[in-house]
């Protein structure tokens, strides 16, 4: 391959992470937008459970529309006090909380794929290459695939003291105010502060975590040091997902832009200071309701 044309492959890379990017968190949300799509749909979500079986038909053998998951009966997995979950039950829920994550997080971390990217072509140009930008991604959507055990967990946890409802929001409106000031006081702590200062610099964090790396474990590595960082920053948010409920497509989407904001808005803390004392007060409010 002469230089010329080696050079025109070099610099389609950053057009090619940018197209896979928009790939994955456009099917990570259409995803996320089906799976809302068959909770809303009628019978799912009524919350009426009373004599369906585990194939998601009632007792007279009529279909439940929206309740056949591929064999799983995704109302009862998340309807509360209906039944123990079983282990396909813990697998889906896990697949829809990775999922979602990953169509929320993509958008946020893609400045820093970028110029992970970018650096990797100039790094093959000059001789000196470093690692695929796809083991520092994978590295970062891990740390979110593990989070995303822990949702999982929570989920079941609240479903079995039934305080779910099976759109997946709390039922409660003290557990949801309490959320909401827990989230809210988190936003300005000093922990906060710092993960989202090393999300908005990726050439601060760079330069603070010795580079990019040549080894593909380096580099996934690399990933998941800044996907620890991300997660500090917003596993707070994420928690609010309980509060409007999971499967609340524009609570889900306002969630994602919020996180967005905070980092690439360059305003330090003042987007967290805000939305924190907003979340504050509203999860207040409902406690004062709830008296």
């Amino acid at each position: 391959m002469s230089d010329t044309a080696l050079e025109a492959v070099l610099r389609r890379d950053r057009a090619v992470v940018t197209a896979a990017l928009v790939i994955i968190a456009v099917l990570a949300w259409a995803y996320v937008l089906w799976l809302a799509a068959d909770m809303t749909t009628p019978n799912a979500a009524s919350g009426d459970m009373a004599g369906m079986d585990m194939s998601g038909t009632n007792a007279g053998g009529m279909d439940m529309p929206g309740m056949d998951m591929g064999g799983m009966d995704m109302g009862a997995a998340v309807a509360p006090g209906f039944r123990a979950w079983a282990p396909a039950d813990f697998a889906f829920i896990f697949a829809m909380w990775a999922v979602m994550m990953v169509g929320m997080m993509t958008p946020s971390v893609a400045p820093m794929v970028l110029l992970y990217a970018g650096v990797g072509r100039k790094a093959r140009a000059g001789g000196r290459p470093i690692a695929s930008t796809a083991w520092f991604f994978t590295g970062y959507l891990l740390v979110w695939f593990a989070f995303s055990v822990a949702a999982t967990g929570a989920q079941w946890l609240l479903a079995s003291l039934t305080l779910l409802s099976p759109m997946m929001a709390t039922n409660s409106t003290v557990l949801g105010g309490l959320v909401l000031i827990a989230a809210g006081l988190y936003q300005w702590t000093p922990m906060k502060g710092a993960c989202l200062q090393q999300c908005q610099a990726p050439i601060a964090f760079l330069a603070s975590h010795g580079g990019f790396r040549s080894d593909p474990l380096g580099a996934l590595r690399f990933g998941t040091v800044h996907g620890a960082y991300c997660l500090g920053c917003c596993w707070a948010l994420m928690a609010l997902l309980f509060v409007g409920g999971v499967m609340n497509v524009l609570w889900i989407a306002g969630i994602a832009i919020l996180i967005l904001l905070e980092k690439t808005i360059p305003t330090g803390q003042l987007i967290p200071r805000i939305s924190g004392a907003l979340m504050a007060a509203i999860g207040a409010w409902l406690l004062v309701q709830a008296l």
